[in-house]
């Protein structure tokens, strides 16, 4: 580790201790050249899940913005922040355990889907009506008789 003072390249770890949130770790460092302390910060590095899209591109997963196009789904409806941000917070979870570094962004658009539809009907339409891309109202009404099928049994 390199002394931010000096810049001599040895020091000595006073102490260590798990952050408060336990992420991390805390280690206050000597340096053997000045005598100065610091602090220093351990962390584990995550490798990112990339989303492959339809047209071939990877991003990584951005869980804002998948909140946000759920929120635009639901607004107006009563649907409450809590619930969206448990289903983004379930969805990662188990994206993370189940895929190792990639997900096609379709799996992810069926998986929202399911969630979205048990907690409101009227969001899961507006959502797939944006995700599934509908290119005309034949399509559209299809959706809506298949959810009124499904209400109805």
């Amino acid at each position: 580790m390199k002394c931010p003072f000096c810049g001599h390249q040895e020091d000595k770890v006073v102490d260590s201790r798990a952050s408060s949130d336990g992420l991390a770790i805390r280690r206050r460092r000597e340096c053997l050249g000045c005598a100065k302390r610091f602090t220093t910060y351990e962390h584990i590095e995550e490798q990112p899940l990339m989303v492959v899209k339809k047209d071939g591109r990877r991003e990584p997963f951005d869980r804002h913005k998948l909140l946000a196009g759920l929120v635009k789904a639901c607004e107006k409806r009563p649907v409450s922040m809590d619930d969206l941000e448990g289903l983004v917070d379930e969805l990662e979870r188990e994206l993370s355990q189940q895929f190792e570094r990639e997900v096609s962004s379709r799996e992810i658009g069926e998986r929202v889907m399911r969630r979205l539809h048990a907690i409101d009907p009227v969001a899961y339409v507006r959502f797939a009506s944006v995700y599934r891309e509908f290119k005309d109202v034949e399509q559209f009404m299809r959706e809506l008789k298949d959810l009124l099928a499904l209400k109805a049994k």
